[in-house]
This record gives C-alpha cells, structure tokens and sequence, in this order.
C-alpha cells in the first residue's frame, strides 16, 4: 500500500484518503516506533501499516493537528543551486556542469504553518521538491535511485540574499540556513502514489501573488542524477534530505522580496501545500 507520512506533535502518523491520521506507534501495536525519524528508516513497515488504515479508528483530522516537520532531525541536508534553466537565466550565471550542492544546516529545518522570523529586508522564498532518502546507500545508479526514496515532500529554501553574497565565493550555506529558514512538509507522500514522480507541477504564491510556477520535468539535474551524484561522495542514509532546486520569479530577481506578514503558499502536485508566514 502507498502512504502519506506526518510528523504529528512529534509521533510519527499516517494519513488516510480523508486527510484522517492515525499515530503510527498505537497502529502498529508497537511495531513501528513514535519517533518519526526511526519510522521513515522502514518505508515497508509504512506501507505495511498502511494497509491496516481501512479497519482502523482514526486518531484526528489532519487539519486540526499539531503539525509538525516530517523530517524532524534529517543527518543530511542537502540543497541544489541553478537547477532549473529559468532560474539560471534569471540570476544571470552560468548552467553548471554538475550539481551544484551546498548543505542546508539541519538546524533550520521547521514544519508546515510554522512563523520565521525575517532577520533582513532581503529574505527570499525558493519553493522546491524535497527527496527523502528511505534505503541507505552507497553509489547508487541512478536507474536504481528511485528505490531508495521514502518519499517526496514540498520545501521552502528561504534565502537570506544580503548574506549570501557577503563573500566570494557566496555563503550559500549560512544564507539558507538562519533559524526556521527550511519549512518542509506538510506530509511525505510515497513515491508510488505518483503517476510519475518525475513530473510534478510546482507553484508558489506570496499573499495570493503567483511568484513562480513550473514542472519537476524542468530540473536540469533530475532526482535520479542527483541520488547517483551524491551517493558517489557518501553513503546517504535514512531520512537524509535534498531539496532539489527551485524555478524562475524568486525575489532576487524581481526586487519583491519577503515582508512582515507576507503568507508563502507552496504547492506540488500530489502532496499538498506547505503554508509558511512571515514576522518582523
């Protein structure tokens, strides 16, 4: 069976066609653990559980849930820049010829309906495709890459512009990963509940203003290519996360950038949207 994950008041939960959820830990008569981090190490005890939602009393409405980051404490965070042609072009730099990886600080990292504090008049909103690693590996082809995801969930990679371009080479890294500058969620959906998890269709509104909106099928360096990449480095482990890269219309390029009280709506096809607001 296919499974929506969420991290509900920090247990792990799964969600049913009716946006029901049922804590993952009571479900599984103990089986399969409450701590949402351990939970996502076995995507087949997830689909396994899920398959028991039918016969089972729903613990609460998705919508009136304490929601929580469904990735909580990934050991990875990993972030590509200049993944779409777009964007490229609207940032006025080269392509690059392999992915362009820097590493969000899991420190950031925050979930759905969550407030950040803007620490600039600069803050950027980048909605992307987050990858969660569910099976550990070591270089993975990316023919095989899709098997070693859990799931797929909607990120916001909040960029502090100002500090990014602080220093030559830019602080990529520091820029992206103030205090709650990672929102993910608001569930971890399957990748067989895709029809194809390679073509998805992404908008991000700013208080109601569509700012970007494009396919999954635009990214320059696809989820395969990125897990092959990167798994060519390091072993990625379990709940590792990548945030893929992000279209053309981010602030940066406009001059519209992210204010007090601002609303960031980021939907993807099949997974729902990740709702972010904005604080002085």
């Amino acid at each position: 069976m296919s499974f929506r994950f969420a991290n509900v008041a920090g247990r792990s939960a799964l969600v049913d066609s009716n946006d029901k959820w049922f804590d993952l830990h009571k479900l599984t008569g103990g089986a399969v653990s409450a701590d949402p981090m351990q939970a996502l190490a076995d995507p087949a005890a997830l689909h396994a559980a899920d398959a028991g939602l039918a016969n089972a009393t729903a613990d609460g409405d998705l919508a009136s849930a304490q929601l929580l980051s469904p990735v909580p404490a990934p050991r990875n965070c990993f972030a590509v820049g200049l993944n779409y042609s777009t964007h490229v072009a609207e940032s006025g730099m080269a392509a690059p010829a392999v992915p362009l990886v820097f590493t969000k600080f899991p420190s950031c990292i925050v979930g759905p309906d969550a407030t950040i504090e803007l620490q600039s008049t600069t803050a950027d909103y980048e909605i992307e495709l987050v990858v969660v690693i569910g099976a550990a590996g070591r270089n993975i082809a990316a023919a095989d890459a899709w098997a070693h995801v859990a799931g797929l969930t909607i990120g916001q990679d909040i960029s502090d512009r100002v500090l990014q371009f602080a220093a030559m080479p830019p602080h990529f890294d520091l820029a992206k990963s103030r205090d709650g500058y990672g929102p993910i969620g608001p569930v971890v959906v399957s990748t067989d509940l895709f029809a194809n998890p390679d073509d998805l269709a992404m908008v991000c509104d700013i208080s109601g203003e569509r700012r970007q909106e494009d396919r999954t099928t635009s990214l320059i360096f696809d989820v395969p290519v990125l897990i092959e990449y990167l798994s060519a480095l390091m072993t990625l482990a379990p709940g590792d996360i990548i945030f893929t890269g992000t279209p053309a219309g981010v602030g940066a390029a406009t001059g519209n950038f992210l204010k007090p009280g601002d609303v960031i709506e980021s939907t993807i096809e099949g997974i729902g949207t990740l709702i972010t607001h904005c604080v002085a």
